[in-house]
């Protein structure tokens, strides 16, 4: 097909005819296969639970660094960043999404997993690419196992860190770390045991509930004699990578747009200008701003890392912060999980057919003492997390979803003046700097943790 052929006649021109975009995708199968329509979940989940699992998982412990990031951006230009990095992270959020639509009308199945639309993309694409389709599967169920078990690991350290430091205070006596994380392995594992996503929707509600609290007790103390803006910088250029290294690694949350889709009783809801992804993207991102905006407001060149830090531990609001943070933390812990556990599943599931059920919970309790057992064995291990959430991240969030869409546009072109290639490597150049910086960032964090 030429691009002559894709041109519009002149009566198309005229009337503003545009084909209806179902009509668009069915013709790609040649029948009336609709995917959502056939799509098969035990349990689905509505609009409202699928968008209160988009932020838990969006407002992670990451938000907290917020006024840190600020900081190094300046508290104008740290505004404007902040909506360009949300404008990218939901955007490939959205092309991978969308790019998963069109191949379930190509490949006649109703539902896939991030690796499997790579592979499926690759797979239906042009002929040169067609032996990348493993990789590109591997890599992407590598990456996010990495990225998602350690985490979990990660969360069991903060959550145990936190009510250390609440004891020491409290009884003035040392409490051992390791202690404190074997001790969360129960808890953990019962939260592990939630059977899917639509009940784990009442668990994300709490740990919304719990993270709004802590935030509005953070909020509380922010608003309290603030100085005037014009005492902070408004743009700071030579930190201002460590920004976006901050912010994207705080917002993405690629993981788990698909298993979110995937399970949704309207997947076509996900998407769209009032879309679940839109809807929860723009809050997300009006959090972000209001807390980096007041935390470096208050606390100016003061602001630490993590802004709690800031906080008066000696007093009871201050502390509340810690306990609900903990909770909220807690509650995430189960979707997070649940990302890792849906990998290993599918890899072994066709194995388990005698007992599928009880292999399954087998599975998520071996996979929860491992996290722990991580946990204890290497207590700091936020740094190496970062660095692998800043090498995986940049690759899996922001890279792979715009390889994906140029590998399913290849046949049928990029639009007018390729606008979709020329976006893609604008893209694609943001992923590669985050990869830069974010790295740069996470190895000076180690050699700080160990040196």
């Amino acid at each position: 097909m030429t691009m002559g052929d894709l041109e519009p006649t002149n009566v198309e021109l005229r009337y503003k005819i545009q084909p209806r975009k179902s009509d668009t995708e069915q013709a790609l199968a040649g029948n009336d296969f609709d995917p959502f329509a056939l799509r098969d979940n035990e349990h689905p989940t509505t609009d409202n639970e699928t968008l209160t699992h988009l932020l838990k998982a969006s407002l992670g412990t990451g938000i907290l660094g917020m006024p840190f990031a600020f900081m190094c951006s300046g508290i104008v230009m740290g505004i404007f960043a902040t909506i360009f990095t949300a404008f990218i992270c939901t955007h490939c959020s959205y092309v991978l999404v969308k790019c998963g639509h069109k191949l379930y009308y190509r490949t006649r199945r109703t539902k896939m997993t991030f690796a499997e639309i790579a592979e499926a993309a690759f797979q239906k694409g042009p002929k040169w690419g067609r032996g990348f389709a493993p990789v590109a599967k591997f890599s992407i169920l590598f990456g996010l196992f990495l990225t998602y078990f350690g985490t979990c690991s990660v969360y069991t350290v903060i959550v145990a860190s936190n009510f250390e430091q609440l004891i020491t205070h409290w009884t003035g006596t040392e409490v051992s770390l390791q202690v404190l994380i074997c001790a969360m392995l129960i808890p953990l594992i019962l939260i592990a045991w939630v059977p899917n996503l639509k009940y784990l929707a009442p668990v994300s509600m709490v740990a919304n509930v719990f993270m709004g609290l802590g935030l509005g007790i953070t909020f509380y103390y922010l608003v309290q004699d603030l100085p005037p803006v014009e005492n902070r910088e408004y743009v700071t250029w030579h930190t201002l990578p460590q920004f976006f290294s901050i912010t994207i690694f705080a917002m993405e949350a690629i993981g788990v747009v698909m298993p979110l889709e995937n399970n949704m009783k309207t997947p076509r809801s996900f998407l769209g200008i009032c879309g679940v992804l839109t809807q929860g993207m723009s809050g997300v991102t009006l959090i972000y701003m209001l807390l980096g905006f007041l935390g470096y407001l208050r606390y100016g060149v003061d602001t630490k890392e993590s802004i709690t830090l800031n906080l008066p531990i000696e007093e009871w609001p201050a502390q509340a912060v810690k306990v609900l943070i903990s909770l909220a933390v807690y509650c995430t812990f189960g979707l997070q999980f649940f990302v890792c556990l849906e990998i290993v599943w599918d890899g072994i599931k066709e194995k388990c057919k005698k007992r599928p059920t009880l292999v399954n919970y087998v599975l998520r309790t071996v996979m929860v003492t491992a996290a722990v057992v991580l946990a204890v064995a290497v207590p700091k291990i936020g740094p190496f997390m970062g660095l692998i959430g800043a090498f995986c991240f940049s690759i899996l969030g922001l890279i792979f979803p715009v390889v994906i869409e140029l590998i399913v546009h290849w046949e049928t072109g990029f639009g007018q003046y390729n606008w979709i290639l020329w976006k893609n490597a604008v893209i694609t150049l943001c992923g590669i700097a985050a990869l830069t910086f974010g790295t740069q960032a996470a190895v000076k964090d180690i050699l700080k943790a160990y040196y």
